[in-house]
């Protein structure tokens, strides 16, 4: 069964090419000579000269200054650059080409791309492991011999070989425990939930992915009795899985509600729904924060009322999972919610994508949200277009956002823009901080 689990993964996930390797001597900074980055991938970096290709920006996260280096291009290995991923220790960064499917492995310490690796389908959801090698990457609509698409691979960031595939139909969105040894997998236009087991990946152990959890040792096994399922969050000490029903926002058949998922057992508790002073909530992304657990979502057919020219409005709950309750909820800007950050002084930032905007003389308006959790209060800042990145500058009072193809600097004091900002040549896609 090992080989031809490893044979499916090889025609699964297409050749990984190696591009090229850079050499690094411990101590030394890296050719931008900053020491506290930030990357912003620009799929229209110009260079001096007027040419135009995929790169990395270096922006000085300490002082919001762009690097005066040419940043690490992505040229010859993507024709664009979008959504990014760290390694746990910050040590490689991985860019996603949204047009070719391929994945670039930029070494953060020689600011070069170091491999690359060929999806034979698009992917909104990756990862790298605990051990800092091994990432999971889910594609929807990979093709699987002899089964319906979609699957989940894992691949050596470093050597960029093709390590396993699992055939996950449908396979969407993945999130990690905080262990690593359990991770979520959401499949397009399902009710169950996939739980992936990493460790037992190559053990003999494979079986089908579609058959219950009954606490044997499979590599993945499904849980019934969700609406949708996109997302979840963890417990701090991994025992439960707070699983998001998104239902009639994903084609679902109720309100979106909050679903305990026992790990130890591996069963599905109450589901929680998501109503507050007659306002039904949404679920498609969110973020646990002591006892209580922040949730957007857009149901349908949800008025804004008063207050702005928006015609719908998406909704922010605020759940106490230990008391099984929604405290409270707010009206927010409508979209498929993805993006969700706790900045300093409590400021919590959710964005999402394909939102009403609203540009007129008296009001602008667009993605993005800023709920003050201290008094419960949201902001909408005038900014038009989608939100695809956001990144909380550690110790520092400010937040990265990408919104309609810009960096905005926000202070988390006002929740206001800065007055410093950083302007990218092109086109800001996403944002992350690279060193502790």
């Amino acid at each position: 069964m090992k080989k031809s689990l490893f044979a499916l993964a090889v025609s699964f996930l297409g050749s990984a090419l190696l591009v090229s390797c850079g050499s690094y001597s411990s101590g030394t900074k890296p050719p931008s000579g900053l020491t506290f980055r930030a990357f912003v991938s620009n799929p229209l970096h110009e260079s001096n000269t007027g040419a135009i290709f995929p790169a990395l920006e270096i922006v000085d996260a300490s002082k919001d200054i762009i690097s005066a280096t040419a940043g690490v291009s992505l040229a010859g290995v993507l024709p664009d650059a979008g959504m990014m991923a760290l390694s746990p220790k910050r040590d490689r960064t991985l860019v996603v080409s949204p047009s070719s499917n391929v994945i670039a492995v930029v070494d953060n310490a020689t600011e070069v791309t170091a491999t690359a690796i060929a999806l034979p389908a698009p992917t909104e959801s990756l990862f790298v492991w605990t051990d800092n090698t091994s990432a999971f990457v889910a594609i929807p609509n990979a093709p699987i011999p002899g089964q319906s698409p979609g699957g989940v691979g894992r691949f050596n960031i470093v050597t960029a070989a093709v390590t396993a595939t699992i055939p996950i139909p449908g396979a969407h969105y993945l999130v990690s425990s905080p262990t690593g040894n359990q991770i979520l997998v959401f499949s397009d236009n399902s009710d169950s939930v996939t739980l992936l087991f990493p460790a037992l990946l190559g053990t003999g152990s494979q079986t089908s992915t579609q058959v219950p959890c009954s606490g044997a040792s499979v590599v993945a096994c499904a849980v019934s009795g969700f609406d949708r399922p996109v997302w979840g969050v963890f417990s701090p000490d991994g025992s439960t899985a707070y699983v998001f029903d998104c239902g009639l926002e994903c084609g679902g058949s109720g309100n979106a509600s909050i679903v305990p998922l026992n790990l130890g057992t591996e069963t599905a508790g109450a589901p929680i729904p998501l109503v507050s002073g007659g306002l039904i909530g949404g679920a498609t992304v969110g973020l646990l924060s002591g006892n209580l657990l922040y949730v957007a979502g857009t149901p349908p057919g949800t008025a804004c009322g008063m207050g702005t020219l928006a015609q719908n409005c998406g909704v922010l709950s605020v759940v106490d999972v230990t008391a099984s309750s929604v405290t409270s909820a707010q009206l927010i800007p409508d979209g498929y919610h993805n993006r969700i950050q706790m900045g300093a002084n409590g400021q919590l930032f959710v964005g999402s994508r394909t939102c009403e905007n609203v540009t007129t003389p008296t009001e602008t308006r667009g993605c993005l949200a800023i709920y003050d959790t201290v008094h419960s209060k949201v902001t909408v800042p005038p900014q038009n277009g989608d939100v695809t990145g956001i990144e909380i500058i550690p110790n520092r009072t400010v937040v990265y956002v990408c919104q309609g193809g810009s960096l905005q600097i926000y202070d988390t004091t006002t929740d206001q823009l800065q007055t410093t900002q950083v302007t990218i040549v092109g086109q800001a896609i996403d944002v992350k901080v690279v060193d502790f």
